[in-house]
């Protein structure tokens, strides 16, 4: 597959990915997402800080995560949701729940659409 293609792909399913956004903020009242570019660029930020950041928390949390039989891991989710939420203007989470709500019912939405941004 060349570069263009893959380069396409990626960008369809951050697109896909910034949809699956702006519905998990419609169906939870404690998000809020000013518009669709802002949605897209809410995917992307999700994906770069599952790439980069997520993966440190995972491995300086593992005795707390293995002790939680892996439940610990929707607390990473939260504070990764809770940190793109203070870096983009436009997404508003009102609090650590809907943080965790939000990681869960986005997840499940991705899940349904078949967007695999890697994270």
């Amino acid at each position: 597959m060349s570069k263009t293609k893959e380069a396409l792909g990626i960008l369809a399913q951050i697109v896909i990915a910034g949809l699956a956004v702006i519905i998990t903020a419609y169906i939870l009242p404690g998000i809020s997402v000013a518009d669709f570019l802002t949605a897209i660029v809410i995917a992307a930020l999700l994906a770069l800080l599952n790439l980069t950041i997520k993966p440190i928390l995972i491995l300086l949390t593992i005795p707390i995560t293995v002790f939680t039989l892996g439940l610990f891991l929707l607390v990473i989710n939260a504070v990764i949701v809770l940190i793109a939420a203070e870096i983009v203007p436009g997404f508003v989470v009102d609090g650590f729940w809907w943080a965790v709500l939000f990681s869960l019912i986005l997840s499940l939405i991705n899940s349904l659409f078949g967007v695999s941004i890697k994270g």
